[in-house]
This record gives structure tokens, C-alpha cells and sequence, in this order.
């Protein structure tokens, strides 16, 4: 029987380990631990599982992969050190960045042999900063593969989160690469791609009439997804509803519990081994947002892809027993610019601008109608540049820009190309329109003078393939972010065929830096530097290995994975007094269910 449908703890109860969240962190440790013979608990405050994972793009930077190898691509560990020390400066930490580097390996290949979570290269993803000594161009990151949700029990499918609507197509998720390019060809009219997308779309309604639900999952609720059915496999409980009032600890100070507060009663778990914080940093802490984020006067100002429950629990459960938090980072946030979506229910949705900066025809600029930034560089830096091109005590925004023929052809935001129509978006005044560019300028509030200037210079030099003033495009990350048929360079195109089209875009994150100060082996550490006894940070509740720097896609996933995985095999290692008895054919289970496609390892 799937441990879904066991009714969570009523009373006192005791496990090995209990875990505090349930996004791509919370969830490793869980499998990692229960997968070598322990007893995990996991609880989450939310009604469902999955956190800020769920709703991401799923993909986790991982270099040295074994999928990596298994193409032909084996790197010198040399070159990801490299990389990185150019990139974090002063803040690379050896000790830790060594642990990830030694682990990430690991991780891939433990969950891809022995559990549920099977994942697929991504060979095309290029480091972020070309130009950096160690930079890679492909084979450095792991997606889920995609998974059809009827294979998990329909009671854990009631836990699972579903996809951020705001970035889906009616629910339904599209992944990046050959998914994604299959749609964006359908907007040319292209055969293949219109049945791919009718396909993909009548399978997703057919979907919602008989489950209620998106069932073709990918990106992020594909990795919560497979994450989910692992640990159902391995005996895990998890009890959703259910949130972490305070740590308890022993006349030694060790962490040996937690009290919990169900939906109908509290009760308090005993962990023999450890507890594992994994609640999702403090993204929606609007009193930290007003504290840490910069040029954020009142905390309001900043809009976070995150669900509300990563308000800083983790750090004030942790800081109660006497934690360090850090927050000597680059950054508090991993930025990405959002634009806010108002929906015909009163409700304000976030939609994360990924894709679209880099596709030609498009430009970001500020009131003042000037470019900031390389918009075709990663979505932290678009955020970095908005920033510090905006004099202090000036709203921070900008708009995206571009013309008729991009909307058509390309995403805008949140508005679709062809065939999808613009009117929703122009009804809600999501998408603003001007005949010409001193029209569209005067109704976003832009300099009109100014904005024609820069388009015209813009246009000049895309003509040549050229932007002397940011580099657009001189990166393979720059350059696969583009348009392949585009020429002479994949990311720059003229903007000049009216109608105009805008899209506001503001400061908005994917998760915190900023968090408790943890040690090599994700130990979190007291004022003094020492571990705290028992207790353990994985996923956005820990500082940031990489110290607040964003040096490519997947490095919030890639370390969550990482280090949840080495928590909970390091956890199993240890001793403990009273070692709780765990199912025995919980291993067996997974075991027998798994596909192994790589050689064994751990």
C-alpha cells in the first residue's frame, strides 16, 4: 500500500530523521536517507508538496554528470573550480564548493539508478559567462526527464503542487528544448510543430476532463513529481498541513525533534539521527525583503516566484536554537524580472521573463527610454542592471520592447505567438500598444524622444550583428538563447514594423542567498562557527554556495539535490541511540520499480 494513503502521525512519534519542507532539497534528503534504511518523516506546512520547485524549470547544474560521460564529455573537475573561482571571487568557498563539486556527480547518479527521479542531459546549456576561463558550452546540467502522472497513486497526487500557471499553456507545462522549439515553430506554421502542439494540447484537455489535473509533467513538477514517487517507494511519510513550531533539544544542546502542528492536533516527533530545514528560504519575508533587498524601500516593492510559505521559518526555527544567519552574500536573491499578470478573478499572477530577452526584435529599457543591460545574459543580471541603472528613490522598472512581427513570433511575456490571439493581453493591459514607437513610449511612461533614438541605433547595429554598448550575442549562452535562423547574429533584429508592443517588468526572484550558515557537509553552524548537533540545511534555508553570484542556470536545483542527497547518506552513517526500526521491503520496492540506465554507483 502506498504510504499516501497511512493517515499521518496522530500522537508523539519517533523516526530517524525528519524532514522540514518538501521542495528539491527537503525531498533528496528524504530518499537518500530512507533509500540507505532509515525512518524519515516529512513535513510541509503547505496543503501540498513541492515548494518553489515546483514551480521552476527543473533543470540542476551538475558538472560531471554521468550522463555527461556517457555522451563523451569528461571534463577535467579543474575546469568547474576554474569557472568558479572567476565568478564568486572572494566569496568561493573551497572547502564547500568541493563538497558540491565531489557530490553533484553522486547525486545524478544515485537517483538515476536507483529511484523514480530518472533525468535527461542538458547538452545544449551553456554557462552563463562564455568569456570566463572554465565556462562550459553544454552537458553541465540534468533536467527531469518527463513523466506521466498516472504512474504516482492518485492519494499522492493530491499532495503534488501543481505548475505555476503563468508559464504554462492552459496548465499545461512546456519544456525547454526540443518541447519548446516544436511550439515556437508552430507559430511559423510549421507541420511538425502544429502536430506536436496539437497533440500535446489535446492529450493535456483530455487530461483535465478525466483527472483534474495537468498529467503530462515536466520541468519542475516533473522533478517533484519523480522526487515524490521515490520516496512513496522508500516508506517515507509525508504529512502535508503540517508545520514546524519549534526544534527540541537535549540538556546537550543536540536538535532531537520537532513540535508540529497538524490540522486538528500538535504533537512532537523524535529524530535519532537529525533534522533537515529545507523550508524554502525567506523570499516572501516582506520584513527581510525590506532589510536585505536593495533599492526595496518597503519590501513591497519586489514579487517572488515562491509560494508564500518560504517566509523564513526555516531561519527563525534554526536561529531560536542559536543559528548564524548568513548574509554576507553578492546578494540577498536570486533575481529574475517578473511582470505581474491580473487575472479575471482579481488575483495577480508573476510571470519570470526567461526566454524572451534574447529572441531577436527585443529590447529592455528604463523610463528614460535607454537600454541597461545584455538582455540576452542570464535573468540575475537583467535584475542587477535594472537595479543600478535606476537613480536611488526611483521606482525600479523597465519595459520589454519589440515589434509586430516578434509577438507573432515569439512569446512577450506572458503573451503567446501565433496562433494564440493578443486580445486577452491588450483587454487586461498586460501588453501595451502603439502604432508607433513615440505612441507606445507615451503610454508606458517612457522618454518618446529618447526610446526612437535608441531603437534606431539598435536597428543600425543589428543589421551588422553587432551591439557595441552590451555584446549581445558575442556568448554561446547569449547566442542558444537566440534564433538559430536569425543572421548575422541569432539575438539581434531590427525593431521596426508597427504596431509596437510593451511588457512592465519589475524586480522579482527565484529564491533567497542570504540563509543559515552551514558547513561542507550542510551542518548548520552556531554563532561561533560549530555545528548545531543534529541539525541540518539544505535548498534556499542554507547560504548559498556560491555566495550570492548566479554563474549559470540551475545553481539554486543543483546544490539543493546535491547536498539533500549527501545529508541524508552522510545521516545514515552515523550512529544513533535508538535506531528506529523501517520497513524492510522499502528497498526491495524501489529496487525492483527503478530503470537503471547508467552503471551502479552510489
Amino acid at each position: 500500500m502506498s504510504t499516501a494513503t497511512k493517515p499521518s502521525a496522530p500522537a508523539d512519534t519517533t523516526a530517524d530523521v525528519v524532514v522540514i519542507g518538501s521542495g528539491a532539497g527537503g525531498l533528496s534528503a528524504a530518499v537518500a536517507a530512507a533509500y540507505h534504511g532509515l525512518k524519515v518523516i516529512v513535513v510541509e506546512r503547505a496543503a501540498v508538496c513541492g515548494g518553489a520547485t515546483s514551480y521552476s524549470g527543473g533543470w540542476a547544474w551538475a558538472p560531471g554528470n554521468p550522463l555527461a560521460k556517457a555522451d563523451g564529455v569528461d571534463e577535467d573537475p579543474e575546469e568547474f573550480r576554474t569557472y568558479l573561482q572567476h565568478r564568486l571571487g572572494e566569496r568561493y568557498n573551497a572547502e564547500r564548493v568541493d563538497a558540491f563539486l565531489a557530490g553533484a556527480p553522486q547525486m545524478v547518479d544515485f537517483f538515476h539508478n536507483h529511484t523514480s527521479l530518472q533525468f535527461t542531459p542538458g547538452a545544449q546549456i551553456k554557462d552563463i559567462y562564455g568569456k570566463t576561463p572554465g565556462a562550459g558550452t553544454g552537458h553541465r546540467s540534468v533536467g527531469p526527464a518527463p513523466y506521466d502522472a498516472r504512474q504516482i497513486p492518485r492519494e499522492l497526487r493530491a499532495k503534488m503542487r501543481h505548475q505555476l500557471y503563468a508559464t504554462s499553456f492552459l496548465g499545461m507545462g512546456i519544456m525547454a528544448g526540443p518541447d519548446l522549439g516544436k511550439f515556437l515553430s508552430a507559430s511559423t506554421g510549421s507541420i511538425p510543430g502544429l502536430i506536436h502542439a496539437a497533440k500535446r494540447v489535446t492529450t493535456h484537455l483530455l487530461s483535465l476532463a478525466v483527472y483534474r489535473r495537468n498529467m503530462q509533467l515536466v520541468n519542475g513538477t516533473a522533478l517533484t513529481g519523480r522526487l515524490m514517487k521515490s520516496a512513496d517507494d522508500l516508506g517515507v511519510e509525508i504529512s502535508v498541513s503540517t508545520a514546524a513550531e519549534q526544534l527540541v533539544t537535549d540538556s546537550t544542546g543536540r536538535i532531537t525533534g520537532v513540535k508540529v502542528k497538524g490540522s486538528t492536533k500538535e504533537y512532537t516527533i523524535t529524530a535519532t539521527r537529525g533534522v533537515v530545514l529545507a523550508t524554502g528560504g525567506f523570499p516572501q519575508n516582506l520584513e527581510l525583503r525590506q532589510e536585505l533587498f536593495p533599492k526595496t524601500p518597503t519590501g513591497a516593492e519586489h514579487w517572488t516566484l515562491t509560494p508564500p510559505e518560504a517566509d523564513g521559518a526555516g531561519l527563525r526555527l534554526a536561529q531560536a536554537v542559536g543559528a548564524r544567519f548568513n548574509t554576507d552574500v553578492a546578494s540577498p536573491a536570486a533575481w529574475c524580472p517578473v511582470s505581474l499578470i491580473r487575472y479575471p478573478n482579481g488575483t495577480t499572477g508573476t510571470f519570470p521573463h526567461i526566454m524572451d530577452r534574447a529572441k531577436p526584435g527585443s529590447i529592455g529599457v528604463l523610463a528614460n527610454g535607454k537600454r541597461f543591460v545584455n538582455e540576452a545574459n542570464g535573468y540575475y543580471d537583467y535584475v542587477t542592471g535594472m537595479m543600478q541603472a535606476t537613480e536611488e528613490g526611483q521606482q525600479v522598472v523597465s519595459w520589454q520592447i519589440a515589434d509586430s512581427r516578434y509577438v507573432r513570433r515569439f512569446p512577450l511575456g506572458m503573451a503567446k505567438p501565433l496562433p494564440v490571439p493578443l486580445t486577452p493581453y491588450l483587454r487586461s493591459g498586460y501588453l501595451i500598444k502603439g502604432d508607433t514607437l513615440a505612441e507606445l513610449a507615451t503610454k508606458c511612461g517612457i522618454d518618446p524622444t529618447q526610446l526612437e533614438a535608441t531603437v534606431k541605433e539598435f536597428n543600425a547595429n543589428a543589421a551588422k550583428g553587432i551591439d557595441p554598448d552590451f555584446g549581445r550575442g558575442e556568448t554561446a549562452f547569449n547566442r542558444y538563447g537566440g534564433d538559430a535562423s536569425n543572421t548575422p547574429n541569432p539575438t539581434l533584429g531590427p525593431i521596426e514594423k508597427g504596431p509596437f508592443y510593451a511588457v512592465k517588468v519589475v524586480p522579482g526572484s527565484f529564491g533567497t542567498f542570504a540563509g543559515l550558515d552551514v558547513d561542507s557537509s550542510a551542518r548548520v553552524l552556531d554563532q561561533n562557527g560549530a555545528p548545531l548537533p543534529g541539525l541540518f540545511a539544505v535548498g534556499n534555508d542554507q547560504a548559498s554556495v556560491m555566495g550570492g553570484h548566479y554563474p549559470a542556470g540551475g545553481i539554486n536545483l543543483g546544490p539543493a539535490l546535491t547536498f539533500g542527497y549527501l545529508v541524508g547518506r552522510d545521516l545514515a552513517a552515523e550512529p544513533a541511540q535508538h535506531r528506529v526500526e523501517h520497513t524492510a521491503s522499502a528497498r526491495a520496492n524501489t529496487q525492483a520499480t527503478s530503470r537503471v540506465r547508467l552503471g551502479a554507483g552510489r
